[in-house]
């Protein structure tokens, strides 16, 4: 078996274990349809199941199932003396009822007995979903297969255990923890959440998304545009003080 697959089932175990109460030695609800699978498939379903769940097993079928199964013996001959083997659980019924309507009283509302059911009947394993806390085991190929939990079972799970705190850790002991804990010094303070308001920094604009900032008309481009009247550019004209300047420093 597979490290990955058999990781899988005992992590399903252990699930049922903490919220259901399923232990050891397992015991598994068999039907004619899994035994039928079984002996087309050559598998020897007590080792193989013994193999599989990594546990004591005890396999287990009714009188309502055995005799279901004996109307169509000719075509499951091999699959009613597999299903003789086991071991036969009491179901109450003074007249025999079919195999699914067995199993479905048998199991109840809460599988009080922790029956792990194997069988490859659809509609069964579809109204055993509903169902919480019924682990469901088939055969895939020549391989058992436990299912993975219904939704149902993990929203019972989640109900158990907020209607018990003390599930993993009785009363007792939670309250010999608190006295521990002031014998030391250390108290447990309720923690009061802050809700801490970040201001917003102030971020420089994107210079990419700016506009170009416009230059104001000055005092040189007023020069400019005088200069140039239709077309025409006016010559500077040449200063008094200049020209007497320079016929002085002639004269000199």
């Amino acid at each position: 078996m597979k490290i990955t697959r058999y990781k899988k089932v005992q992590k399903y175990l252990k699930f049922y274990y903490n919220n259901f109460g399923f232990h050891q030695p397992y015991q598994v609800l068999i039907d004619g349809t899994f035994c039928f699978s079984a002996f087309k498939e050559h598998i020897a379903i007590r080792e193989q199941l013994t193999k599989y769940l990594n546990g004591n097993v005890k396999l287990l079928t009714t009188r309502c199932i055995i005799k279901e199964t004996e109307k169509i013996a000719k075509k499951t001959h091999g699959a009613l003396t597999i299903l003789k083997q086991f071991g036969i659980h009491e179901c109450d019924h003074k007249e025999p009822v079919s195999g699914s309507q067995c199993i479905l009283s048998m199991v109840g509302k809460k599988n009080d007995k922790h029956y792990i059911l194997a069988t490859q009947d659809r509609d069964l394993q579809e109204k055993m979903r509903l169902k919480p806390g019924v682990p469901l085991l088939y055969l895939h190929n020549k391989s058992p297969t436990l299912e993975k939990p219904s939704p149902a079972s993990y929203s019972k799970a989640g109900q158990t255990l907020e209607a018990n705190p003390f599930m993993f850790i009785s009363q007792t002991q939670n309250e010999s923890l608190k006295n521990m804990k002031k014998t030391l010094g250390v108290e447990e303070k309720e923690e009061v959440s802050k809700v801490v308001i970040k201001k917003k920094k102030l971020k420089n604009p994107n210079p990419l998304s700016c506009k170009k900032k416009k230059k104001k008309p000055g005092k040189k481009q007023d020069e400019k545009k005088d200069k140039v009247i239709e077309g025409r550019v006016k010559k500077r004209k040449k200063s008094k003080h200049k020209s007497g300047l320079s016929q002085s420093s002639i004269q000199q």
